[in-house]
């Protein structure tokens, strides 16, 4: 018999206890099922990662059996395609440093700085608009960025540095500090957003102006996000491919100069994959390498993120 046919006077405690305990079973039942599907979908994507870790790691390995680890991050020539191979990744890991350092010079005052003013002066209705219209700027495809570096940012370059080279540094790195600002300026703006109002009241009371108690107090409080932020976006900046494959050039020169065009890692990696170099040779194994010290370099930038986060982080009740 149905609960619904059972009268509520006719309902037994023992009749009662039972219709209960079949009534929260299924839906104990049904919660198990949700985990285990949420279980099985955060194993697929640990597995994806340990996956990508093991081929480089494999690969990584059998190129080190033929490169030194010492030729390896100490050469200064990378010409692995070339008749005359040298494995020195230092060009190449300069390249990518030089650039993303660019982008930060780029994208952290510009980021900063609209997220102090977006978390602190900018109007509810001012606000509504701009962050929507900053955060397009994360939706246009990095392969954009790189047209707009080499036909728009490169020849107004020129203009000034008349000794600049068609593919360059600068040119890329200008165009992927644009690309980060989203991502400076959504998190900073979210660190700010969280120091408590009580703060700003408190020094607004001892007769604070707005901009003081951005410098003094909002900043300082909201210091670990801000600077975790800087740190994303560097690791974001150090792992962007199609902006240096076509603004920056693919000359593995060990130069500093922003204006000469050099190769980054991500840019090599793209160079090789593009189907002449045959499976299993050395030269096929060097993507893997560059990707493994890439990885490396991706993954202790977001430790110490994490780290500066839990180090500096302030908690308010």
């Amino acid at each position: 018999m149905s609960e619904q046919a059972l009268p509520g006077a006719l309902m037994t405690p023992k009749v009662a206890a039972e219709l209960k305990t079949r009534r929260f079973g299924g839906r104990a039942l049904k919660e198990q099922a949700i985990s285990a599907v949420l279980f099985v979908l955060a194993l697929v994507s640990i597995l994806t990662t340990f996956g990508i870790v093991f081929v480089l790691f494999e690969e990584s390995f059998r190129f080190f059996r033929e490169v030194s680890l010492i030729e390896f991050f100490t050469g200064t020539r990378w010409t692995p395609l070339f008749a005359s191979k040298s494995f020195g990744v230092l060009p190449i890991l300069n390249a990518t440093v030089l650039i993303a350092g660019i982008a930060l010079l780029v994208a952290v005052p510009f980021g900063l700085g609209s997220a102090i003013y977006l978390a602190e002066f900018a109007p509810r209705r001012v606000r509504s608009v701009l962050k929507p219209t900053l955060e397009v700027l994360a939706g246009v495809p990095t392969v954009v960025y790189g047209y707009f570096a080499l036909q728009f940012l490169t020849p107004m370059f020129r203009k000034v540095f008349p000794e600049m080279q068609v593919f360059n540094a600068l040119s890329a790195g200008v165009a992927m500090g644009i690309m980060i600002i989203p991502l400076v300026a959504s998190l900073s703006e979210d660190a700010l957003s969280a120091v408590p109002r009580s703060l700003r009241d408190a020094a607004a009371g001892v007769g604070a102006t707005d901009m003081e108690t951005v410098v003094s107090v909002t900043i300082p409080a909201a210091l670990s996000g801000i600077v975790a932020s800087f740190i994303l976006a560097m690791s974001r900046a150090v792992g962007e491919t199609m902006i240096v494959a076509i603004a920056a050039g693919n000359s593995p020169n060990l130069i500093f100069n922003p204006l000469q065009g050099m190769q980054t890692m991500t840019a090599y990696i793209v160079q090789v994959s593009l189907g002449d170099t045959p499976r299993g040779t050395i030269e096929y194994q060097t993507i893997f390498a560059v990707g493994l010290t890439l990885f490396f370099m991706t993954l202790g930038l977001n430790l110490v993120s994490r780290w500066v986060v839990r180090r500096f982080r302030e908690q308010y009740e």
